[in-house]
């Protein structure tokens, strides 16, 4: 239906919405990649000691979740997402259709990443993302737990991310 509200996550969102929802399926976003690609001063950083968090950098495709939210929980989800994602408007809002995993298509609220932003990391080296993560610490914990998440929460839903495994291990063994 039009009138649907659909949210898609690709990082905490997939394991720690923090809204109410009616519908959370698996889902993909084409066009877009998950990618450790934006400084974090805020969640999981300080403008002192930054860390990093993901965006969804141009090319590629990502495996996330989407969430429909009923529309009595809209105006209340959309406000919570707003100071979720957005405490230093790294991000683009905008609606993106999403492959779900029954083949459904439907438009998605989505945070892409804000190439002109000044947090934008843009492509780092692995070593140099693992440098950043290490010791990074900020309003909603340690950075090596958002990446520990993540790849736990990837391998929940079956999905084998070579390179973010790669990177927990580098970030580990630091």
């Amino acid at each position: 239906m039009a009138s649907e509200r659909w949210v898609f996550g690709y990082g905490s969102l997939m394991w720690r919405p923090g809204f109410p929802f009616a519908e959370r399926r698996a889902a993909t976003l084409h066009g877009r990649r998950r990618a450790f690609c934006i400084y974090s001063v805020h969640h999981r950083g300080t403008y002192e000691r930054p860390g990093l968090v993901l965006g969804l950098a141009p090319g590629g495709a990502t495996r996330g979740a989407a969430y429909r939210v009923s529309e009595a929980d809209w105006a209340e989800t959309y406000a919570y997402l707003m100071e979720r994602e957005q405490p230093t408007e790294t991000y683009i809002e905008a609606r993106r259709q999403v492959r779900l995993e029954d083949g459904r298509r439907v438009d998605a609220l989505t945070f892409l990443s804000d190439v002109g932003h000044p947090q934008w990391a843009g492509v780092l080296r692995l070593d140099r993302q693992a440098e950043l993560i290490a010791d990074a610490k900020g309003l909603s914990g340690p950075n090596v737990e958002y990446l520990r998440d993540l790849v736990n929460h990837l391998r929940e839903m079956g999905v084998r991310d070579a390179a973010m495994e790669r990177l927990l291990g580098m970030v580990e063994r630091l």
